[in-house]
């Protein structure tokens, strides 16, 4: 009968290979948690050695991941406002308060409206000025600032409008502005009108104006600086040519 000893059988069997592979069906009393069987389908092929990944690592496959956006908070790229109100209200007002003041000078010099001279006794009062071709001028005055009063108004080809109310009151700054600041007989009331045709020039109409979304409208600088030259250029031809 054979006998057999408790040490010799116990290191056969932690010496046996077959206890640590999973091929003999055996239980992995020493198992990681990983499958470490070659050629198995769980574990990942080496393309560069030709031989399967025994480390128990298997890659996250990141194409099952949810593509999702998030919110960050330090993005500083945040919506445009379509409509600023106060911008465009200040704006409307501005242009409805020195347009129609120009309206109704317009509609004395050119109508004689309002007790207004009409085109004769401006032309007069241009000829006494010293202005040559007083009837003429008489006309593109009284014309420029009713209708350019109207057009600012409504908001409409805003840089030429606002250039030629600022090239009338340039010429009159330039007459009167040797009776001082103060009226009747100073400037102020020349200056406050002509800042705001400044003003209006440059700022743009607004939304709430027919020149909205034109092309003046969008590049307003570019064209603020168009219109002043050509308001400039017919304020220099009235006062040192005509005079």
């Amino acid at each position: 009968m054979a006998t057999h000893d408790k040490g010799s059988s116990t290191s056969s069997a932690f010496s046996d290979d077959s206890f640590y592979s999973s091929s003999g069906g055996g239980v992995h009393h020493f198992d990681d948690g990983t499958d470490r069987v070659a050629g198995s389908s769980t574990q990942p092929y080496d393309s560069s050695t030709k031989a399967f990944d025994n480390t128990g690592y298997t890659p996250l496959d990141k194409s099952t991941e949810d593509d999702k956006t998030y919110d960050d908070p330090f993005d500083d790229d945040r919506k445009k406002f379509g409509w600023t109100a106060g911008p465009d209200l200040g704006l409307l007002g501005l242009r409805a308060v020195l347009g129609g003041i120009f309206v109704l000078h317009g509609l004395q010099k050119v109508f004689g409206l309002f007790g207004g001279p009409g085109i004769d006794g401006f032309a007069q009062s241009l000829e006494k000025m010293g202005y040559r071709e007083s009837v003429v001028l008489a006309w593109v005055t009284g014309v420029t600032e009713l209708a350019g009063g109207g057009l600012l108004v409504l908001g409409l080809f805003t840089p030429l409008a606002a250039a030629g109310l600022l090239a009338v009151m340039a010429n009159v700054i330039a007459l009167k502005y040797k009776g001082g600041f103060f009226g009747p007989n100073g400037v102020e009331l020349e200056l406050a009108l002509a800042g705001m045709a400044f003003a209006a020039l440059f700022a743009g109409p607004g939304r709430a104006a027919l020149d909205y979304n034109r092309s003046w409208f969008r590049h307003p600088v570019a064209a603020g600086f168009i219109a002043l030259l050509l308001g400039a250029g017919g304020a220099a031809v009235t006062f040192f040519v005509f005079r």
